[in-house]
């Protein structure tokens, strides 16, 4: 493989398209919108200086990374792709499009991949003539950093599919486990009852928010408190997924914090509103989102905590 797609120039997006380039690949770099590829690219422009600055690529290798960055909004370039991988925003209905139209230019025997954390693998691959071939590989934020990165096969998924896109993520320094389908996977079905227990903890008046916070802190060597997490993700999404959880599996323990229900409908959603459990300094982009959109369920990440 040397031409990888990526759809969608929202964080996720732009976070993988880095990571391709990093790892020498061309990449066509597609959304809908030039000016949300022209922020991505600008985006990934400035992760790199940052890491010329600390002296881990040479200016000359951030200029090649970014030369391998091909941003278009014609579907057509993806005819050239070796493989296919999206990031748009977690509505089934959309989804369902995007494969219409790739699967419409892309060659019979590309691999698809699609970048999720709440949707059915088996449901969005319906609409393709070659189900076998699309394969979720949840990454997380950020892309280009963290080592882990899910891989679900549908119900029609092929093992070649599974064998093929676990080698080429080898290429990219990244560590893959094979999940079954379920909602939310592994690391946020573990994650997600966490932060919303704690939202409980603190509707109840057991503790202060700042005192839960603490005590992940230093009680489980987390890098950052449940509550304080909740406000980077966003209380929105972050009740979006939830609720996903809830209804898939149909089981009370995941019912959503009446806390947390209230808190989205007073319109206090985290940093991204300057106000959530904690309050900041101005509106500020929530950067965990995984599409520019802001509907995309987040992959949580509690290893690096980005503002």
């Amino acid at each position: 493989m040397k031409m990888i797609g990526v759809i969608g120039a929202g964080t996720m997006g732009t976070g993988i398209a880095q990571l391709f380039a990093m790892s020498g690949y061309e990449v066509v770099f597609l959304d809908i919108k030039q000016q949300a590829i022209e922020t991505g690219i600008n985006r990934i422009k400035s992760n790199l200086e940052r890491m010329v600055k600390k002296a881990k690529l040479s200016e000359n290798q951030a200029n090649e990374i970014v030369a391998r960055i091909h941003g278009t909004t014609d579907w057509s370039k993806l005819a050239t792709a070796d493989y296919v991988t999206e990031a748009v925003p977690e509505k089934m209905t959309l989804k369902h499009e995007v494969y219409r139209i790739i699967e419409s230019y892309c060659r019979e025997e590309i691999i698809f991949a699609t970048n999720t954390s709440g949707l059915s693998v088996t449901e969005i691959a319906s609409v393709l003539k070659r189900p076998e071939r699309l394969i979720v590989t949840h990454y997380f934020y950020p892309v280009p950093i963290m080592k882990l990165v899910e891989l679900v096969r549908g119900a029609k998924t092929s093992d070649e599919t599974v064998l093929t896109v676990k080698k080429l993520l080898t290429t990219l320094g990244k560590k893959c486990i094979e999940v079954k389908e379920s909602p939310l996977f592994v690391v946020n079905r573990l994650i997600i009852p966490m932060i919303n227990e704690a939202i409980f903890v603190l509707q109840e008046g057991i503790c202060k928010k700042e005192e839960i916070d603490e005590a992940m802190l230093l009680g489980a060597d987390h890098p950052v408190g449940p509550l304080a997490l909740a406000d980077i993700i966003g209380l929105d999404t972050l009740l979006y997924v939830i609720e996903t959880l809830y209804t898939e599996t149909n089981d009370p323990k995941y019912r959503p914090a009446p806390l947390l229900r209230q808190m989205v409908r007073s319109g206090n959603l985290g940093r991204k509103t300057g106000k959530g459990f904690y309050e900041y300094d101005g509106k500020q982009t929530n950067d965990t989102q995984t599409n520019a959109s802001h509907t995309n369920v987040s992959p949580i990440n509690t290893q690096e905590v980005l503002a």
